[in-house]
């Protein structure tokens, strides 16, 4: 999810601290997600795009309106 890095990056924040702030998910899990290894599960896509206040569409790519 190149959208996931771009937004954690914005942000200023490593992905431990991501993985902090969200209490989600783990760090591996976060870096999983952004290299496209691993896909977050609803609950979690809605937890991150609540926290970069964007809408899921933009966070997966489906949009270009955050």
């Amino acid at each position: 999810m190149d959208r996931l890095r771009e937004l954690r990056k914005e942000h200023g924040l490593k992905i431990s601290e991501l993985s902090d702030e969200l209490d989600l998910v783990g760090a591996d899990a976060v870096g999983k997600y952004e290299r496209g290894e691993r896909e977050p599960n609803i609950n979690r896509l809605i937890a991150l795009a609540n926290y970069f206040h964007v809408s899921i569409d933009y966070l997966v790519g489906r949009s270009d309106v955050r």
